[in-house]
């Protein structure tokens, strides 16, 4: 028997709660892992209110992160005893998660924790971490370099604008960080951001060309934001574009692609292959500063996570919750 956080929708309506679940229970996969830690994500959030069809199959078990040691395994790859970890793959959506003391997975979906980072520290990361050094290594293929000018974060209080301040700073980028929360400035600025900057600032219509000032941008927002800081960028500037927290639509112009050749990059780590999932991870290992983690994220236990959830919506939580689903 294992505790987990059990999703099911019936005609009683849609519900998420603590439960113990038996092993037999778990789907059918290749790898066994005992689950040390997960997450608490903007897309477990939406997942456990039911504020967005994340789930896709019922009941559910959420979780998009998990690290822990691999229990049984038919799996080339691992073997018992290896430390792994997990991001995306729809775990969590069509596949029972992380928020759980055990799960079943492909080995296909797994790498190994870096030597790096302890199970807590891989989770402090996670997904929202492993996506920011995938904007990161997008940047650095389209040619930003540190001495091009400054690199502009949205979102830049929550978890994958936290790990993205942390590591352009330690690179050596000027780095402002867009927030909601201006009382986060010292927060922001201990992690090595330059400048803070009110999302007020971009959060209204604009125009379709405005001063140009950034020369990359990680943006987690979306809508306005987005728009706002497409028509910012330097001449061949680059905005990567990872989030939707301020909504799905683009209200821009094609005017700063056509005019500046900016280049707007998409990234997505829920597919993401896995050779660059393990590029990702190896860079977090030498270019994130580990002691930064602590002021970044917040351990809970797995009866916290539910109650959580809404919080994390309402952008009331700061950096990264790890869940140790142990207690």
């Amino acid at each position: 028997m294992f505790r987990a956080i059990l999703i099911d929708k019936n005609e009683q309506g849609y519900g998420a709660s603590l439960t113990m679940l038996d092993d037999t229970r778990l789907p059918d996969s290749d790898v066994t892992v005992d689950v040390a830690y997960s997450t608490l994500n903007y897309k477990d959030g939406l997942a456990i209110t039911g504020k967005a069809p994340v789930v896709r199959r019922f009941p559910m078990v959420p979780g998009i992160d998990l690290a822990g040691v691999v229990q049984s395994s038919s799996h080339p790859r691992y073997k018992p005893g290896d430390k792994v970890l997990l991001n995306g793959w729809g775990v969590g959506e069509t596949h029972w998660g992380g928020l759980a003391q055990r799960a079943r997975l492909k080995g296909d979906w797994l790498i190994p924790v870096p030597d790096a980072f302890s199970l807590k520290q891989a989770m402090a990361i996670g997904t929202a971490g492993y996506t920011a050094m995938l904007c990161i290594l997008a940047l650095e293929r389209h040619g930003v370099r540190p001495d091009q000018g400054e690199i502009v974060v949205t979102g830049a209080s929550g978890g994958v604008g936290s790990v993205a301040v942390a590591v352009l700073s330690k690179l050596g980028y000027e780095v402002v960080a867009v927030t909601g929360r201006t009382e986060e400035e010292p927060y922001l600025k201990g992690l090595g951001a330059s400048h803070v900057l009110s999302r007020e600032d971009f959060s209204s219509p604009g125009k379709p060309l405005g001063k140009e000032r950034w020369a990359g941008a990680i943006d987690t927002v979306g809508s306005h934001t987005l728009a706002n800081i497409c028509a910012t960028m330097r001449y061949r500037g680059v905005v990567t574009a990872c989030g939707l927290a301020a909504g799905m639509d683009l209200p821009a112009t094609v005017a700063p692609f056509i005019l500046r050749n900016v280049t707007l990059a998409g990234i997505d780590s829920v597919m993401c292959p896995r050779d660059d999932r393990i590029q990702a991870w190896a860079r977090l290992a030498t270019d994130l500063d580990v002691r930064k983690l602590d002021s970044i994220c917040k351990e809970v236990g797995l009866a916290d996570a539910i109650d959580l959830a809404t919080q994390l919506l309402e952008g009331k939580i700061r950096g990264r919750l790890v869940v140790d689903v142990n207690r």
